[in-house]
């Protein structure tokens, strides 16, 4: 079986203790986990300034180090699984479990539980937070940070229940390759967000996510589902309007699936490769 190399921990000289035995390295080594205490964190393909990001971390999310190269730690994104480089200063160690997320596409925490005090971020949208305790109307974080407490819900509960809405929110945030994020997201970081708003698991690449569950037809089309061609994915807002970050507009957009079509067949891109219903 062919293992996706996004999603192994294993390159020629080194992998996860936990594969050996299945793929071939020079020596197997544990992980060290580590949790994102920066807002936000590019994953990179290379561990230099100019590598090209291939996936983005959120505040809280952790990360299985295996190696480090300079300023950079290779590893793993527990959450979506993706393989790659990020900066060490965007961690720190395992602390406590996470109570709650981001409920908002974007959010400031604040050194003080006021919000004319210096503001912390900005965070994104499912960014985990480990709440301590209740001021007023914010919530203190384990690392000290006050959240409003009107963006944070609790962890297994009040989980969205249409994806489609979820991203709507983001009509008009800038389109940013591998992104995640309403600073700037790609159209598979689009799905994957609104997906985990909603309490569902999903991978990260739009090809994964191609294969979420079953297919429909054009003609059956109806809200929340998701457009796939090669390269690219969209969420349905009915049978006729695509909501997709958009490498042509550099934005999230909303646009008739036709358009995008006759678009995509002008530039010789092909058809949509399938339509899927989750």
């Amino acid at each position: 079986m062919t293992r996706d190399a996004r999603l192994t921990l294993a390159r020629p000289d080194l992998a996860a203790a936990s594969l050996e035995g299945v793929v071939a390295a020079d020596r197997y080594e544990a992980t060290r986990p580590l949790q994102v205490t920066a807002p936000r964190a590019a994953l990179q393909r290379a561990p230099d300034r100019d590598g090209e990001w291939i996936d983005e971390l959120v505040h809280g999310e952790r990360f299985d180090a295996l190696a480090a190269e300079g300023d950079y730690l290779w590893g793993q994104a527990r959450r979506d699984g993706y393989v790659g480089f990020v900066r060490a200063e965007s961690f720190g160690p395992v602390g406590a479990a996470p109570t709650h997320r981001i409920r908002s596409i974007s959010s400031y925490a604040f050194a003080e539980p006021s919000f004319k005090s210096r503001p912390i971020g900005p965070f994104a949208l499912n960014a985990l937070v480990a709440v301590e305790a209740e001021e007023g109307q914010f919530s203190r974080a384990a690392d000290g940070a006050f959240f409003w407490a009107g963006h944070l819900e609790p962890i297994g509960s009040g989980f969205e229940t249409d994806w489609a809405a979820v991203a709507e929110r983001f009509v008009g945030a800038p389109y940013l390759w591998s992104g995640r994020t309403s600073a700037g997201l790609d159209c598979s970081g689009l799905v994957q967000q609104a997906l985990y708003a909603c309490g569902k698991a999903c991978p990260r690449d739009a090809d994964q996510q191609a294969a979420l569950g079953r297919g429909v037809g054009r003609e059956e089309l109806e809200r929340g589902d998701l457009a796939c061609w090669d390269g690219h994915i969209g969420i349905m807002l009915d049978a006729a309007r695509l909501l997709h970050a958009s490498s042509h507009w550099m934005a999230t957009e909303i646009e008739p699936l036709a358009d995008v079509i006759a678009r995509n067949e002008a530039a010789g891109r092909g058809d949509p490769t399938g339509f899927r219903r989750l």
